[in-house]
């Protein structure tokens, strides 16, 4: 039985990085409502407060990411059908506009919902013992909501297998088919160098850059390219950007302002 007073999100910032950690490790960190809205929340703010360069999302413990919908309590795919946008779903929107980095270090078992989790995620670090897996049809269901986020990263072939059989994928597997940027086994260690690497680059440049990235992915070729010819004069125009040219050509680091 969980306790009540404890937090189902655990929320801390480290540094310039908010942490978020799926605190439901005796239902292997399974998803709820309360999951979901503390979640969402916490992107909002991250969003809202340029002092945070980063999101981590990760489960408690050593065994699970995230497994998904929490099947024990019966009531995961009982739905309010008069309402067009229901929460999972709003994460995945949310996630879609963040201009923030959202980096998943997927300690263990990563399946169904944890999925969407993981593909919602710019970048992912896994453990060597990590899977990946859609079992949702083993239980009469099939993961509908999560292929809109990892449609575009496994090969339709791969993915059609993962859907119909619900087998998962080792994440040297994952790996191979580019589903992971690194399988590290120190995790932490692993998430802390691809974190370093982002960190000291342009908040300004990071910031618009992602809103361009996930605008275009949507795009024909001649409404992204224009698209682009737009942004990458806005670019030019920040401090970042000023800055970084003048530190290049006087050899130096350069200092951000994140304007």
């Amino acid at each position: 039985m969980e306790d009540a007073a404890k937090p189902e999100l655990i929320e801390e910032m480290r540094g310039p990085v908010m942490w978020l950690t799926i605190n439901r490790e005796e239902r292997r960190n399974a998803i709820s409502p309360g999951v979901l809205s503390a979640m969402g929340a916490a992107l909002v703010r991250a969003n809202q407060d340029r002092a945070v360069r980063a999101v981590v999302i990760t489960g408690a413990g050593h065994r699970a990411f995230c497994s998904g919908a929490d099947l024990q309590s019966g009531k995961s795919f009982q739905f309010d059908y008069s309402e067009p946008y229901v929460g999972f779903a709003n994460l995945f929107r949310q996630a879609r506009q963040s201009t923030v980095p959202l980096v998943a270090r997927v300690n263990g078992a990563c399946m169904a919902g944890g999925m969407g989790i993981m593909g919602m995620c710019d970048l992912v670090v896994a453990s060597p013992t990590a899977i990946f897996g859609l079992p949702e049809v083993k239980v009469g269901l099939f993961p509908a909501q999560v292929m809109s986020v990892i449609g575009n990263l496994l090969p339709r072939r791969v993915l059609a297998e993962m859907c119909l059989t619900g087998e998962p994928l080792s994440a040297a597997q994952a790996l191979g088919f580019n589903l992971v940027n690194q399988v590290s086994q120190d995790l932490d260690a692993g998430v802390q160098a691809l974190l370093g690497r982002m960190l000291d680059k342009s908040p300004a440049a990071i910031r618009r850059g992602l809103y361009t990235m996930k605008k275009i992915e949507a795009m024909a070729f001649e409404e992204s390219m224009s698209f682009a010819e737009s942004q990458i004069g806005l670019f030019a125009l920040t401090e970042d950007a000023a800055e970084g040219q003048l530190a290049f050509r006087e050899k130096r680091p350069p200092v951000w302002t994140g304007r």
